[in-house]
């Protein structure tokens, strides 16, 4: 028997919404960019895209 009380499953779910994410934040990003290290920063910005998305609200709602 397998033991049904974890909830893994809801963990693969959020994975999966995060990586979707950071797909969508590479094109962006990538579209928004011109030079080398533009594209460079792209990559870097797609991984921590929730960071700075959070930054913009708390800038917003300090406003």
């Amino acid at each position: 028997m397998t033991d049904r009380s974890t909830n893994a499953g809801c963990l693969a779910g959020g994975g999966a919404f995060y990586s979707l994410g950071i797909f969508g934040a590479w094109v962006y990003f990538w579209q928004q960019a011109d030079g080398f290290w533009e594209y460079v920063g792209a990559i870097f910005q797609g991984l921590v895209w929730p960071a700075f998305m959070v930054y913009d609200v708390f800038h917003v709602l300090g406003t």
